[in-house]
């Protein structure tokens, strides 16, 4: 990865800060977008750390409102050239329903609007043969989309939307490898149970619940970051594109997650949620 620019959002805790920092101690340049500037500095200090010739920057900004989403991937545009590696990480999950300035639901906003408006922006400076990383999960298995209901305005449950977005991003890495050319690849994956800050913040039972297995039944960041170090820089999954990973293998996601019309019907409606194209 040396001399390679990676930019992913997410950063600042978890397996997106430990994948940015293993990919910065193997020569890359890492720009990542925040939304706490605080947290921002801290992971530049550990970059800089990791890799001191490279000049690492940050961008701020709140990923779940449209506006944001858009001003930060064209800054990010205008200020990068060539992108080796585009690694779509940010996510989260809410306890109660939160409908954000767009009026969208915020965990489909943050985890899967935020993906699709960001890659689609910095797309034309990705360079031939690059690779966009999308995490997933496994909390996708057992979800399916309700098309007339992407809001989640009846019945919310926060594990359940979180579960439905989750699968939003396996459909929405198929449907992007399927448009891509120049030897771009995109391939989505499951990091693992891993214990981090991830819902922490959520609240309710699901909350409490996630606090409660973490210290027993979840993984290390250091090893929910593999697979996402794998994908962005081993030269085995050169060319391999729309999969689907786990612990560093394709893996076979849900027969709702390879549903390639849902796919193209999600796509289609995020274009016009997005206002594409985008200018």
């Amino acid at each position: 990865m040396q001399g390679k620019t990676i930019v992913i959002t997410g950063a600042t805790s978890g397996i997106g800060e430990v994948a940015a920092i293993r990919l910065a101690e193997q020569g890359a340049r890492i720009v990542h977008i925040a939304r706490d500037p605080a947290r921002a500095a801290a992971t530049q200090a550990a970059l800089k750390k990791a890799n001191p010739a490279a000049d690492h920057a940050v961008h701020i900004a709140d990923l779940s409102l449209l506006s944001e989403m858009k001003r930060v991937a064209r800054e990010i545009a205008a200020a990068e050239p060539r992108i080796d590696v585009l690694i779509d990480n940010a996510g989260a999950m809410f306890n109660k329903r939160q409908v954000t300035a767009d009026g969208l639901e915020k965990t489909f906003a943050l985890n899967h609007m935020a993906y699709f408006v960001i890659t689609n922006i910095l797309l034309p400076n990705i360079v031939d043969g690059g690779r966009i990383v999308v995490t997933a999960s496994n909390a996708h298995r057992g979800a399916k989309l309700d098309f007339d209901d992407l809001q989640s305005e009846r019945g919310f449950r926060g594990f359940g939307v979180y579960s439905e977005s989750k699968l939003m991003n396996i459909l929405f890495t198929r449907a992007l490898a399927r448009r891509l050319s120049r030897g771009i690849t995109a391939n989505s994956l499951h990091p693992g149970f891993v214990a981090t800050r991830f819902g922490d913040q959520s609240g309710g039972v699901m909350g409490g619940v996630i606090k409660l297995i973490k210290p027993v039944g979840a993984i290390s960041p250091e090893e929910g970051a593999r697979t996402i170090v794998y994908l962005a820089a081993s030269p085995e999954v050169a060319g391999v594109s729309g999969r689907y990973f786990f612990e560093c293998k394709p893996a076979t996601p849900t027969r709702e997650a390879q549903n390639d019309d849902d796919g193209e019907r999600l796509w289609k409606i995020s274009e016009e949620i997005a206002g594409l194209p985008i200018q």
